[in-house]
């Protein structure tokens, strides 16, 4: 990315991973597991979810990550249905930041021209990167590999979770996930649906 590029995408990065992390947390807390509000992960603020690492990694690389929110899923009343729950919630977060955004386009769209023309096209080119960002997120989060959130799900659905073959596949999961973005495999996988959660979306509100 160039600097404009930078600049213009930081925003949806920072709100995205925020409110990702955020709504695990919340549902993991309206759930019944207080672990996330006894770390203070009950917040929006981008200083207590961003992982600086992982912010950085976002700037020079183009991928990165946040700091994970830790659940017992023992302090649930049922854990694999309320694991699924936290586990979809941060998705599914990204996915309404990209509507709320569009939303806000479509608006500022139909708009009467009280804004320069440059600050319009900023600001709309800085929303069209949240919507845009997050989707990536949304679909990027729900791949069912380990530690993401599609591996939860899946595990969960499966009820594999309690068998060794989940230990031993998840400590490799990491190394996996490394090797699909590297070799940009990643792209190929998350790419046709990016592109067309993009499309429907756009064609829905414009």
């Amino acid at each position: 990315m160039n600097l404009i590029e930078t600049l213009y995408i930081l925003p949806g990065v920072l709100l995205g991973f925020s409110l990702h992390e955020f709504a695990h947390a919340q549902t993991a807390v309206w759930l019944g597991d207080d672990t996330p509000k006894l770390q203070g992960r009950l917040s929006i603020s981008p200083l207590v979810h961003i992982d600086i690492i992982g912010f950085l990694m976002i700037i020079l690389a183009g991928f990165g990550w946040a700091k994970p929110v830790e659940i017992n899923p023992y302090n649930f009343k049922k854990p694999k249905r309320d694991d699924i729950l936290v586990s979809i919630a941060g998705p599914l977060a990204n996915l309404f930041i990209a509507i709320f955004f569009l939303l806000l386009m479509k608006i500022l769209y139909h708009a009467p021209n009280f804004l320069p023309y440059s600050l319009y096209e900023t600001i709309m080119s800085i929303f069209d990167y949240t919507v845009w960002i997050n989707i990536v997120l949304f679909v990027f989060n729900l791949i069912p590999v380990p530690p993401l959130d599609g591996s939860h799900i899946l595990f969960d659905i499966l009820d594999l979770k309690d068998k060794p073959f989940y230990y031993e596949f998840y400590d490799k999961g990491r190394i996996l996930l490394f090797i699909l973005i590297i070799t940009d495999l990643i792209d190929k996988i998350i790419g046709p649906p990016i592109h067309m959660i993009y499309l429907a979306l756009e064609n829905l509100f414009f």
